[in-house]
């Protein structure tokens, strides 16, 4: 007695052209923007050492020649003493605990007159009018220690500065240097955490606020080249039929 079972079906691999194409373009599209993630990884985590070692610090006094700060001044610790300018107040929209308002940029003369611009830190909406705050329009010679931030860049969907309303999107220092009618370095000074009378503005904690996600970014784009590797393969089998297998009983 002759008996016949059938197996499993088989298959084999036949890729078409177009689906090949595609999918090999795509697979180093993928792998591309991994590999640059993962060079993005390397770059913020080398900013991020950077900025703390900046603030490690110890705090500096500005020197007399302020034409002297650059990029390498970027997040120092500095002091700097003078008195508040508060009639040429600029105002920077920007948010804090969920609540919208403005960054206060206040030119502070010093006593050699140069003027720095110092960002004495958040007020909300409510609070923009001066004389609302009176507290803390502190006068007389103070000193303020802070970080240097120099060298802003605007994002792609920023809107433009107004200057005609004293409403400002990001920080150009020139043209807040003009509004102002002062003339000043183009770096500002972000004032840090200690409280003004009255409490406002509220000034900054000095600390380095940078994300690192690139690793999961990473990730992503390679499980997702994986990913289509895989349906590129299942996707290009061609069924070669049943396997029957004689069995003689």
């Amino acid at each position: 007695m002759k008996v016949t079972t059938t197996s499993s079906k088989t298959y084999r691999f036949a890729p078409k052209p177009w689906p090949t194409i595609i999918a090999v373009s795509a697979f180093v599209v993928l792998v591309g923007l991994g590999t640059w993630q993962v060079q993005r990884l390397l770059w913020k985590g080398d900013l991020i050492t950077y900025r703390e070692a900046q603030l490690a610090a110890p705090a500096i006094p500005l020197g007399d020649d302020l034409s002297a700060i650059g990029d390498d001044f970027a997040f120092r610790r500095v002091t700097v003493s003078g008195a508040f300018l508060h009639d040429n107040e600029i105002y920077l929209a920007a948010s804090h605990d969920r609540t919208i308002g403005f960054q206060v940029i206040t030119p502070l003369r010093r006593a050699d007159g140069s003027v720095v611009l110092i960002d004495r830190g958040f007020v909300p909406s409510a609070a923009r009018p001066a004389w609302l705050r009176g507290e803390g329009q502190v006068t007389g010679v103070v000193t303020i220690e802070g970080l240097v931030r120099v060298s802003p860049r605007r994002g792609s969907f920023t809107p433009d500065n107004d200057p005609d309303k004293n409403y400002w999107f990001w920080f150009d220092f020139a043209a807040m240097a003009a509004f102002a009618g002062v003339e000043a370095p183009l770096f500002v000074v972000e004032a840090g955490p200690a409280e003004n009378p009255g409490g406002l503005p509220i000034g900054r904690e000095l600390r380095v606020e940078l994300r690192n996600e690139h690793l999961s970014y990473a990730i992503t784009w390679y499980c997702l080249a994986l990913a289509m590797v895989v349906i590129y393969g299942l996707s290009q089998r061609v069924e070669t039929g049943p396997v029957e297998d004689p069995d003689n009983g």
